[in-house]
């Protein structure tokens, strides 16, 4: 991200906020609190900005990567503007159900590399997916590496950042999208998988996979038939994959 996409110091954080500026995450130092701190605190849980409490010498580490060409008074804490907009996923389903259309959602479960991130973007957008929905704690930073791999894909395709993405999975279940998890194991061929209808595709990190929790809530489990000897896809190309397949049966 450039410079100019971070903020350093407690009060200009606070203007930023009070301007109506979305921040991406903020950076507090651990143990550290004021009036100040207090009252970023307050707007951020009001406008659900993510804040991650760091030691001192990883917010020395962002501060010397992030002020190259200024002075960098950071005061225990550093902002990072959202260079995108994020959308209300309830919002987002009552548009694309009152347009008539079927719901095509990709869910995104520890998908942290920024790389990955914009290439799934890209391929979201460029197939049809109606928006990218993403937990607001442990999701890869949407900064300008993220847009410039989505080849700027991430200024078209709606992006719904959520709390809990538990809570996300039930909403959507409860509005008629059935949730499908990708895997590798005991999971259907995703040729065999009725895309036809409202869905959402749940996608897991590169390590660790889906979360067994969010597992649970799936209605079904997909997997990409492979024929050579490597054990998995990127992530990115998976999703590619998946939501092409997705359009080719609706458009059947």
């Amino acid at each position: 991200m450039d410079d100019h996409f971070c903020i350093f110091g407690r009060k200009p954080i606070i203007e930023a906020m009070k301007a109506g500026k979305r921040f991406d995450k903020i950076l507090l130092l651990k143990g550290i609190t004021s009036d100040e701190i207090k009252e970023i605190q307050g707007i951020a849980r009001q406008t659900e900005t993510p804040i991650q409490h760091v030691p001192k010498e990883k917010l020395e580490a962002v501060a010397k990567k992030y002020s190259k060409h200024r002075d960098a008074n950071h005061q225990g804490i550093i902002g990072f503007l959202s260079i995108i907009d994020y959308y209300s996923l309830d919002d987002t389903l009552h548009k694309v159900y009152a347009q008539g259309g079927t719901p095509l959602f990709l869910v995104l479960d520890g998908v942290t590399d920024v790389g990955n991130f914009g290439a799934i973007a890209r391929s979201a957008e460029c197939l049809g997916a109606d928006a990218i929905i993403v937990p607001s704690q442990g999701s890869a930073q949407i900064n300008a590496e993220a847009m410039k791999t989505s080849a700027g894909a991430l200024n078209t395709i709606l992006v719904c950042r959520e709390k809990s993405l538990v809570n996300a999975i039930r909403f959507l279940k409860d509005n008629g999208i059935r949730i499908f998890g990708t895997d590798s194991n005991k999971a259907t061929d995703i040729f065999k998988a009725d895309f036809s209808v409202p869905c959402a595709i749940v996608l897991g990190s590169e390590g660790e996979g889906i979360s067994a929790e969010i597992m649970k809530l799936c209605d079904e489990r997909i997997m990409i038939p492979m024929q050579g000897v490597t054990e998995s896809l990127n992530v990115s190309v998976s999703a590619g994959i998946v939501l092409y397949e997705v359009g080719k049966q609706r458009k059947k």
